[in-house]
């Protein structure tokens, strides 16, 4: 039943909803600290690496769609609790993986679990909360994620002086167990009246897209930019996603209503997430083998220092509030600006940099806590109470594929540059020149095995090389988020609502967009 002024328990609800989405937060970064210990336990290539984090994030992306349409039709509270069962038993399968394919599987597999949850969380938040409490309840939910990115490192950095890497999947079941049963006693069930269906023509479509995508841009370094597979693989994708646009327009029960991104606060809204999430997976994804195998520091010292972004914790809540004071385009700017201001710190480092790396991560953090509350609440503004997990799941979207591009785009540059920096194959000590070029982590095991001058010798050329890389690969993230506060600064509208309404009744949908998300 809807609460005209609210759930009376909607802030218990809440506290519940952002304990699922500290769950989701910590699994997205946790694994990066443990990336050399897994490659050395079931030898992974590079290309596995890259892998295990953006088969997580691919999978959570590419199907939160299809997932936000499902808590629609068959309920928000049954969706999310089917996502966080899933997400218990599939971390207790990554947890004991004996192969990279099977780690693969397992991350994969807890992304669409994940993707179950994420899109009715905000659905929730849009059904049991009020119009006027909207903005606040989604910067309290933008500063869970917020403790959950850097909580990721730091947790996975305790947890590896102690413990194997499989034990950072092991603490999702107890949080999860949490979870679940504080959503069966405090949450209400709601689901969309009239649901038209669903659209699984759709969500094959976006997801083999983005799939073959970012396959192409992680193999790239391998196979080659101009070789016929990367080719092929990204124009496959290309395609498929025009088809998946084609036939969102066409279909008579679309998974989302492509004619609702011509909203200027929907679309550019989902513009502004993409391009804060590009910047945040991008940067945190090198930065973390910057401060293992550059500053050669433990798993623990790294993940202390990932706290700098939790600044993030102070811009989420300020988002509202200067939503109100300076309007919606100047808050989004505002937040984009410092994330490109972030990274083009981040983009200046040296060899031994540290300072500066924890300032870049601490401007990013509070760019990305203003930027991202304003920018998702634009959204939920005008999706209608009927399309609210859609509507939800468009959020999710530019946050997971934009992080998925990023991770895969930096990853991509990175190798690419790393080993165009370095000497020729031949030119390095017999025997290990393809496992110096594979990885800044094999050239470091092979400096430690060789020892003396000579392994110093090459251990400072290949930190040298990689960070010569990772200023040229942040320089792209930074303007990234560049490029989108200045979209931005031209599409977003400057108020949150249009001056002249309320906004819409308690389950009713947005004056301005009624007929548009309801398909007609």
């Amino acid at each position: 039943m809807k609460h005209p002024g609210g759930h009376p328990d909607r802030w218990k609800i809440l506290a519940i909803l952002c304990l699922s989405l500290v769950l989701i937060g910590l699994d997205t970064l946790i694994l990066n600290l443990a990336l050399p210990s897994i490659q050395t336990d079931l030898d992974a290539s590079s290309s596995q690496l890259q892998w295990t984090v953006d088969s997580y994030a691919l999978a959570f992306g590419g199907l939160l769609l299809m997932a936000g349409g499902l808590s629609d039709r068959f309920g928000r509270r049954r969706l999310l609790a089917l996502g966080l069962t899933a997400f218990a038993l599939t971390s207790l399968g990554a947890a004991f993986a004996n192969s990279p394919e099977l780690l693969i599987t397992f991350r994969a597999l807890m992304g669409i679990s994940a993707a179950l949850m994420m899109p009715a969380t905000l659905a929730i938040i849009k059904d049991v909360f009020p119009l006027e409490e909207q903005g606040k309840a989604i910067g309290i939910w933008s500063g869970a994620a917020a403790v959950g990115v850097p909580l990721g490192p730091l947790v996975s950095g305790l947890l590896l002086e102690h413990f194997w890497w499989g034990s950072l999947f092991l603490i999702n079941v107890p949080l999860a167990a949490v979870a679940l049963v504080g959503a069966a006693k405090l949450i209400p069930e709601s689901r969309a009246e009239n649901h038209p269906g669903l659209d699984l023509v759709g969500a094959l479509l976006s997801v083999a897209g983005l799939v073959a995508i970012v396959y192409g841009l992680v193999e790239a370094p391998h196979n080659g930019w101009a070789d016929p597979v990367t080719l092929a693989s990204l124009t496959l994708g290309l395609a498929l996603m025009a088809a998946f646009v084609a036939w969102e327009r066409h279909t008579s029960k679309p998974m989302i209503t492509i004619g609702l991104f011509l909203n200027s606060r929907y679309g550019g809204g989902a513009l502004a997430i993409a391009c804060t999430s590009f910047g945040l997976y991008s940067g945190l994804y090198l930065l973390t083998q910057y401060l293992q195998s550059v500053l050669e520091l433990d798993p623990l010292g790294a993940g202390l220092r990932m706290l700098a972004i939790g600044t993030m914790m102070i811009g989420a809540p300020l988002s509202p509030r200067l939503v109100e004071r300076l309007g919606l385009k100047a808050t989004v700017v505002v937040g984009l600006v410092l994330c490109s201001a972030g990274l083009g710190v981040l983009a200046g480092l040296g060899v031994d940099d540290q300072t500066q790396a924890l300032v870049g991560l601490a401007v990013f953090g509070l760019g990305m806590g203003i930027a991202l509350p304003a920018a998702v609440d634009a959204i939920l503004v005008v999706s209608a109470a009927r399309q609210a997990g859609a509507g939800s799941a468009v959020a999710d979207v530019g946050m997971q594929v934009g992080g998925a591009l990023g991770i895969a785009v930096s990853g991509s540059l990175i190798v690419t540059l790393y080993r165009s920096e370095l000497p020729a194959a031949d030119q390095l000590p017999a025997g290990v020149g393809d496992t110096v070029r594979e990885s800044l982590a094999g050239a470091t095991a092979v400096a430690e095995q060789t020892g003396g001058a000579t392994g110093q010798r090459l251990l400072e050329t290949a930190q040298q090389a990689f960070v010569s890389g990772f200023a040229a690969t942040l320089t792209v993230a930074a303007a990234v988020a560049a490029i989108g506060a200045i979209v931005s600064a031209f599409v977003l509208p400057r108020t949150r609502l249009d001056p002249d309404e309320d906004g819409p009744e308690p389950g009713e949908p947005h004056r301005e967009t009624a007929e548009t998300a309801t398909g007609s």
